[in-house]
Parts: structure tokens; sequence; C-alpha cells
């Protein structure tokens, strides 16, 4: 062995043993979602107590579970139950696992033992170890089993990430494949231009984050700048005495398997509402308001209390010396709340001042 050889066999061995760990967790993720929903359509099936909690179900569990679990809310649940209704005879696979008695003692012997109707995709142990729960979850939005069997292998052959497998699902690929004359070329062409899945993509994915116990915050990329100007802002409204409580940072959102994030989350005690901050460390455009419009829309509908009033929105933006804060109200039609906030929450002037005096104390 030369230095060559050996620094060769180092990076090599580094990259197999770090797919394997990759692989091993998510694989341990994608059987323990698919077990809730296991667990749930048995419950809705022969739960003792089911009727008490009808269409509550979901969201009584997520609250039940979420100081435990993190990121379980209904959606997540509901995810986990589409994906065992899709996948049935991935139970194949439980079986092979070993998995201790605990994990069954609630379940029906019935549902335990029953032979499930084989998929006509590829099988269990392939889906598994080759695509992350997040491509599954995709995967489930097909309702066609023989398309999305020709995704499932497609997907396995191509090494795709998310992104691309939901490009080509959106792309028509298999409606495409099927009018081709000349199929080989076009799966061929497919291949060449295809984004492929790595990984740091599943290390990356917050659902590994979150299954793992780590920090959503990591899972992101942020600037210098834009990091220490959220910091600031984050003390600076903390310190204004004017009823702002910390919520969250890097808030995520989760919606048709797409990930975003709200970069600053407080409660405002004496507006009785949720405040979002987003900051952009570049000049405003019109793609923003639709952002906090979509964000705003989404804290209305799953976040909101009963007592609470409609979330508000700050957008601020920054460019070379100039700064600029926007305010959302989503559609607020309380005019006595519309013009209570405005004493309540700081200046847009104070918002500028803020962020121009940080700014210069980061480029000294």
């Amino acid at each position: 062995m030369n230095f060559e050889q050996l620094i060769k066999t180092i990076s090599e061995t580094h990259d197999y043993l770090q797919q394997k760990a990759v692989s091993a967790v998510n694989q341990s993720l994608t059987i323990r979602n698919w077990l809730f929903g296991f667990y749930i359509v048995e419950y809705e099936q022969n739960g003792k107590d089911r009727a008490e909690y009808g269409q509550q179900l979901l969201q009584t569990i997520a609250k039940k579970t979420s100081k435990q679990i993190k990121g379980i809310n209904d959606r997540y649940l509901r995810d986990c139950r589409q994906f065992y209704n899709t996948y049935p005879h991935i139970i194949e696979l439980t079986n092979k696992l070993s998995l201790p008695e605990k994990i069954w003692s609630s379940v029906t012997p019935k549902l335990k033992t029953k032979k499930k109707a084989r998929s006509t995709g590829v099988n269990p142990e392939l889906l598994i170890s080759r695509l992350s729960y997040t491509h599954i979850i995709e995967l489930t939005k097909e309702s066609e089993p023989l398309k999305r069997a020709f995704y499932e292998m497609q997907s396995i052959k191509g090494n795709w990430s998310v992104r691309e497998l939901e490009r080509q699902r959106g792309s028509l690929l298999y409606e495409r494949t099927g009018l081709s004359k000349n199929k080989e070329k076009l799966m061929q062409l497919t291949s060449e231009k295809a984004l492929q899945l790595t990984p740091q993509d599943i290390i990356r994915d917050p659902y590994v984050f979150e299954f793992l116990g780590l920090k959503q915050q990591e899972v992101l990329a942020e600037n210098e700048l834009e990091e220490k100007l959220l910091d600031h802002l984050q003390q600076f409204l903390l310190e204004l005495g004017k009823g702002f409580c910390f919520e969250a940072r890097q808030k995520r959102i989760t919606i048709d398997n797409e990930h975003h994030y709200v970069d600053l989350v407080f409660y405002h005690r004496i507006l009785k509402c949720h405040v979002l901050i987003e900051l952009k460390t570049r000049k405003f455009n019109h793609g923003d308001a639709g952002q906090m419009n979509f964000y705003l829309n989404y804290f209305e509908d799953q976040e909101i209390a009963k007592g609470d009033n409609p979330p508000i929105g700050i957008l601020l933006c920054t460019e070379k010396g100039t700064s600029t804060a926007k305010y959302a109200t989503a559609g607020m039609n309380n005019k006595f709340f519309v013009s209570k906030y405005k004493t309540v929450l700081p200046t847009e002037e104070e918002l500028k001042k803020e962020i121009e005096k940080e700014k210069r104390l980061l480029n000294k």
C-alpha cells in the first residue's frame, strides 16, 4: 500500500459505512412510521373507546405525544396512516424483524397475522432499503398501483432524489413512456438528466433530524449575516417589554411533503395572536408577500387556538444601506384589532433602525 492507496481506502471505507448508517436510520424511521399508521388503523377498526375521539383522533394523538416525539402533528399521522393503507404488505417485512412483543401487544391477533395482498410494486425490503421515507410519502400520492410501481422502480434504478421523483411525476414520465416509440432512449435521457440521491440528502431530511432528536435549525444552512440578524431581532423583540413571548425559530411547516420554515415565531400575550417574522437579506419582491400570506393562512388554519386573534406577519428585507419592514394582517376584518396592533408592535422605523444598527456592527 502506498500513501495514495491509503487515502483512497480511508475515503472508500468512510463512504461505505456512512451509507450503511444512513440506510439503517432511514429504515428504522420508515418502519416506525408504517407501524404508527398500522396502530391507528387498528384502533379505528377495533379500539374499545374509539367513539370518544371520532374525527379528532389524530389531533388528540399528536397532542398527547408531541412532547416525547418531535415533529408529530395530525398531518404527519395522516401520512403514516396513508403509508400503511398504500403499502399494507410491509407487514411481511416487519414479521422478519423480530420486533419485541410489546410493539404488538395491543394489536388484535387477527390483524397481526392477517395476510396482506401483495403490492404490484417492488418487494418491501428493496423499497425500504433504497428509498427514504420522504420518497415513500411522495409515492403514496399516486393512487394508481401500476403507475406507483413504475415510479418506485425508476426511483430505485435511477437513485432519484425526492425532488427528481416529484419532477418526473409532474412531467408525466409514466404517460410519456407509454406513448414513446423508443422507450429505452427516453429512459436513458431521463437518467442522464436526473438529480441523484446522496447520503447527505437523507442525513439532512427534517424527518431524520427529528427522529434522531436533533435540532431543526441544523437542517438549514443560514448565511452568517442572516443568522446574526435573527439573533439580534429575537433578543430585541423580547426586550421591548410589549408582550412578545418567544415560541420557535425556523418553525417548520410541512404541506404535501414539502418543508417550509418561518424564521421567527412569537405569541403576543396582549394581542392574543401569533406574530410571524420573515427576514430576507435582499430587496423585497412580490413573492415574499405571497410566502408570508401562505404562512399566515397555515397558522390561522392549523395553529390558532380558541380565543386567539388572526396571526400577524412582519416581513423584513435588507439591501445595501436600506431596510424595509412590511406588515401583513391576513385579511383581518376587526378594525379595532387592526388599529390596536399598530400601537403595540414595534414601528417600522424601530425595526429599520435595529437592522441597520446590527448590520453596521457586523460589517466592522
